[in-house]
């Protein structure tokens, strides 16, 4: 029970800024076609703060006078400087183009990137989403893999050990974590949306990626983040989704676009497919 209180005190830490107004900001994030954005990562990464947009693209944060920056695995990161409070910004994201994939040829054999490592006693971890707060929402926990030869990811494995919040919809990404800086750079051309039914029993998922995922050799964070659910439904209450814990280096991040951090356990995450000899 002490592990799992300072497991969950860690992922609700929150950044506040002291000495600076904040100011409110709302709007709508749209494509070149005028279409809705779903679920865009919304802060300011310097500040470690930040909010997930909804499926329909709106967005509102309470921020200072800084530039807004605004990320979706699909487009081009967005910006906009905030100088006051406002209620109509319109951003516009420009589609993200990404290399294709280049397959290197030669044989191959089936393996797993990652497996989840020495189960955490106990029944696992608690993700807590206060409805009032949103502290869950935009908290961004995986694993870190190290592909030593070029990598297909064929299937992306996870599991629910139990999930109360209605209309809960996480998305998976990978990252390349490159330099000594270790910066995160984003592999995916399309987001990956799963949605996760309220259940008091585990719930195995199995993801088979619909792009090309071909990894070249390095290290690699496979990350999972809620990014909605159903406010309304109960909206006096707190709603929870736990995973099971294992003991293997990770990191995470407690803001949508805030600074990833080191953490000592992950979710259990599995990534198996083709190692290129």
């Amino acid at each position: 029970m002490r592990t799992k209180s300072i497991i969950l005190a860690l992922l609700l830490v929150s950044f506040p800024v002291f000495g600076q107004e904040r100011v409110s900001v709302q709007g709508r994030i749209i494509n070149e076609q005028g279409e809705a954005v779903e679920y865009v990562q919304v802060g300011i990464p310097k500040l470690q703060t930040g909010t997930i947009s909804t499926a329909d693209g709106y967005f509102e944060i309470n921020v200072p006078t800084d530039t807004l920056e605004f990320f979706h695995v699909s487009y081009q990161t967005g910006q906009y400087v905030v100088t006051g409070p406002a209620d109509d910004v319109v951003i516009v994201l420009h589609e993200n183009e990404l290399p294709p994939a280049v397959f290197t040829g030669g044989n191959t054999k089936e393996k797993y990137l990652l497996k989840p490592g020495t189960k955490l006693f106990g029944n696992g971890g608690i993700l807590v989403f206060e409805p009032k707060t949103g502290h869950t929402k935009g908290v961004e926990i995986g694993s870190v893999a190290q592909a030593k030869k070029p990598f297909l990811v064929r299937d992306i494995q996870f599991g629910i050990w139990q999930n109360s919040i209605p209309g809960c919809v996480v998305s998976v990404n990978i990252y390349r974590i490159e330099g000594k800086n270790e910066e995160f750079v984003n592999m995916l051309q399309r987001p990956i949306y799963v949605n996760v039914a309220e259940s008091d029993k585990p719930q195995e998922f199995h993801l088979q990626p619909e792009e090309t995922i071909l990894l070249e050799p390095g290290r690699y964070y496979i990350s999972f983040q809620i990014v909605d659910c159903n406010l309304e439904a109960f909206e006096d209450h707190s709603m929870s989704l736990s995973t099971l814990l294992y003991f293997k280096s990770s990191y995470t991040r407690k803001a949508a676009l805030g600074k990833m951090e080191h953490y000592p356990v992950n979710i259990g995450m599995v990534v198996k497919g083709l190692e290129y000899q």
